[in-house]
């Protein structure tokens, strides 16, 4: 969730960012072993136990009342939700060679921008309109009504995901041995260390590791204060703050498949992770000087076009060159490490926007950590990921 309710409350922007950023503790914690029992056990399984403990804890939120109980639940929820992203991101390495995966992963980071589009005026409407009904106020109904469709996914994936293309009864068997093969044939070429000490020791992990952390600092500046950015420049309502702050993630969702498509015709992966992030830092630089409202929301639909393109892209990069569990342990500390930039963007962004009193502070701190990861993109060699 983008928000919470007690933001436009008596909680503090310390309070609030302190909070949001919590969740990525317990997110830390548990990131590599959730991908590991995925990489052992089957994604089916472990993606709806993720899911349906997430929907659980997520609509037990209606029952916040304090701080302190706030921080607790949002450590609960990361613990809960740690693994899905680096999980499902796994699974498509199992289904789609390099050549195709950016086109994939654009797809799959597509269900951010929806789910703002989405959630952000419906969460406006449910705060306005319901509350007090059946007794309870309006930021009650939406943690309740929000987690639904989560607990219906995780009922759907135990029901129909299939755990590899061996298992799929949908697919017949040349059409299994065909994409085996497809994905057989990059297995030479990528990286499996025989144990954790070599792991460490790969200088390429800890600098995606780095890079990523970067990209997380500029999506989740965008996503936690986007409806405070809108409320700032001038919208008090609470339905028009919602609508307004879905049409960035419009932008954003109708740029995702051609930025993929691209990056999968051209191979060019560095370019299309790290021009999109400076696109985002030259947009959030430019919000404290909007002079109207359509001018801060053109600015906040090229940072969310950016963000969004550049964590989807990223995952092109070390997807091309760790394999098998190495990939599983990979691809989850590479985001779990990298995650803490959603503890550290919130936590910083708050406490600089309540000193200072003004946005502006927030937002420069957001741009120069993007400006630093495109630079770190560079760095990558690209014989290594442009594939």
């Amino acid at each position: 969730m983008s928000s919470f309710p007690w933001k436009y409350n008596s909680w503090s922007d310390t309070i609030y960012g302190l909070g949001a950023g919590i969740f990525f503790l317990g997110y830390f914690l548990f990131e590599v072993p959730s991908n590991l029992i995925l990489h052992k056990y089957g994604a089916r399984r472990w993606l709806a136990r993720i899911m349906l403990t997430w929907a659980a804890i997520s609509a037990s939120f209606a029952f916040v009342s304090t701080p302190t109980m706030f921080y607790a639940m949002r450590f609960l929820l990361g613990a809960a939700e740690a693994g899905f992203a680096p999980g499902v991101i796994l699974y498509i390495t199992y289904w789609f060679p390099s050549k195709r995966r950016a086109k994939v992963l654009s797809l799959f980071f597509m269900a951010i921008p929806l789910a703002n589009i989405v959630g952000a005026p419906l969460s406006g409407y449910i705060l306005q309109t319901m509350g007090g009904a059946h007794g309870l106020q309006g930021w009650q109904w939406l943690f309740m009504l929000e987690a639904v469709p989560s607990l219906f996914l995780g009922i759907a994936i135990l029901r129909y995901l299939d755990d590899s293309i061996a298992a799929a009864k949908w697919l017949s068997p040349d059409e299994k041995a065909l994409l085996q093969a497809n994905i057989a044939s990059e297995a030479a070429e990528k990286v499996e260390h025989a144990n954790v000490a070599s792991f460490l020791r790969d200088k390429r992990v800890w600098l995606l590791a780095a890079i990523y952390f970067c990209v997380v600092m500029g999506q989740y500046g965008i996503t936690f204060w986007l409806p405070t950015i809108v409320k700032n420049a001038g919208v008090s309502d609470m339905i028009s703050v919602g609508l307004l702050s879905a049409i960035p993630y419009g932008f954003a969702l109708a740029a995702l498949p051609f930025i993929g498509f691209s990056a999968d015709r051209t191979r060019a992966r560095r370019a299309h992770c790290a021009l999109p992030m400076l696109l985002a830092a030259v947009a959030l630089f430019g919000i404290p000087h909007a002079s109207s409202v359509a001018m801060a929301l053109g600015l906040l639909s090229i940072a969310a076009i950016g963000s969004m393109a550049s964590s989807s892209q990223f995952w092109s990069l070390p997807t091309a060159f760790l394999g098998g569990m190495t990939a599983a342990a990979g691809i989850a500390a590479i985001n779990c490490i990298a995650n803490l930039a959603g503890f550290v963007s919130p936590s910083v962004v708050g406490w600089l926007n309540d000193i200072t009193g003004k946005q502006q502070a927030g937002l420069m701190f957001t741009s120069s950590a993007l400006l630093i990861g495109a630079a770190l993109v560079l760095l990558l060699p690209a014989k290594t990921v442009n594939r």
